[in-house]
Formats: structure tokens, sequence, C-alpha cells
């Protein structure tokens, strides 16, 4: 445990640290300002006035979005929108380099001989799980920030929904950090992995469209690929959405399993 722990915040510590960790850490800030700016406010200002009026009542129902009117802000609301879609694609970016580098490096052999390759491969998955989880409670931080400026009154509602989002939030990056774990697993470099990622998803995406015609609808197809359920989440609010649970930690259970066959079989 202590050797997991230890890789864990090595892959922490490798993100501040590094030239291309900071460039990431950097490019992510300008375009979550860009995102705060031109999506979350002006979409949250929008939002508060179709409350006002009376729209919302009409138009969010037939659009499957009734559950955004049980936030307490629009904000938040938007917010979780916007990050059910957007922090899953920055995941795989900033996790495709788990520990393909380090073994184009050589690096592993060295890790190796502290360490079983089980650790390693789970302790770089843990590392980026804690990154992922930096990046929740930054953004959220800013939400709230912005929440606390306009509508003060509503913010002890908000904080107490906070940790809602951010259990659901990670649940659904979860996954899609697993996947990363996998194909770094086969491959030598950040961007190899994150075009085998692309490959497997297009390849399982065909292969449910084929067995979906062959077969008919399957509703066990309908889950077969990581954020299948982002859908169903949208249409969900509070603690309900903990419903959905299960399949994401299928999705990463499996993944992982395979990522460590793969780590033990690969060569270093």
């Amino acid at each position: 445990m202590r050797n997991i722990i230890w890789l864990a915040w090595d892959e922490v510590t490798r993100l501040l640290s590094t030239r291309r960790g900071m460039l990431s850490l950097l490019g992510f800030l300008l375009l979550w300002l860009a995102v705060l700016n031109y999506g979350i406010l002006p979409a949250a200002t929008l939002f508060a006035g179709g409350r006002e009026s009376g729209v919302n009542d009409i138009l969010l129902p037939s659009l499957g979005l009734s559950a955004w009117q049980q936030w307490p802000a629009p904000e938040m609301a938007v917010y979780w929108g916007i990050c059910l879609y957007l922090l899953p694609f920055l995941a795989v970016l900033t996790a495709a380099d788990q520990t393909a580098s380090d073994r184009s490096r050589g690096t592993l052999r060295y890790l190796v001989l502290r360490c079983s390759r089980l650790h390693i491969f789970v302790g770089r998955f843990l590392g980026q799980c804690v990154i992922s989880g930096m990046v929740i409670l930054l953004t959220l931080a800013s939400v709230l920030v912005i929440i606390a400026m306009t509508s003060t009154e509503r913010l002890p509602e908000v904080l107490a929904r906070s940790p809602v989002i951010m259990v659901n939030l990670m649940l659904v990056l979860l996954p899609y950090i697993a996947l990363m774990a996998l194909v770094s697993a086969m491959a030598k470099s950040a961007r190899q992995a994150t075009l085998y990622a692309v490959i497997l998803w297009i390849s399982v995406s065909l292969l449910v469209e084929y067995a979906q015609a062959k077969f008919g609808s399957l509703a066990i197809l309908d889950w077969v690929l990581p954020g299948s359920q982002v859908k169903q989440l949208l249409r969900l609010a509070d603690w309900q959405m903990l419903n959905l649970a299960p399949i994401p930690i299928v999705h990463t259970v499996v993944l992982l399993s395979v990522g460590a066959w793969v780590m033990w079989r690969r060569d270093l």
C-alpha cells in the first residue's frame, strides 16, 4: 500500500513539476475561463430569466431536463451539464501518459525493482484520480465564488448540494481514467495511447451497432461504452443520480482488470 500511495503522489507531482504538466494546467485554466465567461455565465443568465418568466416550465420538460429546475442556482445546473461532457474529454488527455512514457524511457524497469507491476498500474491510476478530483474541486469552487458574489442567499443550499456533484462527476470520470490506464499500458507515448483509445472506442461502437442490428435492441448493449449513462444523469438531480453508479463502477472494474493483465504481460 505504501508503494501505491508513493506512486500516486509521484503522478500528481509529475504534473506539477514538468513543463508538459504546467502547460497542460495553463491550457486548462484558459479553457475554463473561456467556459465560465462564454458558457456558464450567459447560459445561467438565460436559465434564470426563463425560470422567472415560466419558459423553463415549458422548455425543459420537452428537452428531458426538468430536473435542472431542482438545482438551487442556475449556475450549478449549467455547470453540471457542461462538466458531464467537458471533463471526460480532459481526463482522456491528461491520463494518457500513465505508464507509456516510462516504458519508452526505460523507467519502468527501474520502478519494478522497488514495487510490482500491479502497484505501478494502480498507483498511476489513483494519481490520475486525485488529479481529476482536484480539477472537479477547483472548477466547482470557481462556480461557487460566482454564486457567492451574485446570489449570497443561495450559497448555503448550493454548498449542501456540492458533494452530490463532486461524487457523481468523479464516478463519470473513473471509466475514462481506467480506459487510459489500459491503453497506456499498451503504448509507448501519450499520443499513441490516445490513438489506441480512439481506435478502441470506434471498434466497440461498431461492434455494438452490429450486435444491435443483428440481434435487435438489447438493453445491456446500451451500457457497454463508458459514459453511456450521461444522458440519463442530465435528467436526474440530487442523490438519486447514484442510482446509475453501478454502470461506471462496472466499467472501471472491467477496464482496470484488463489493463492490469496487459501490464503484467507487456514487455517493459
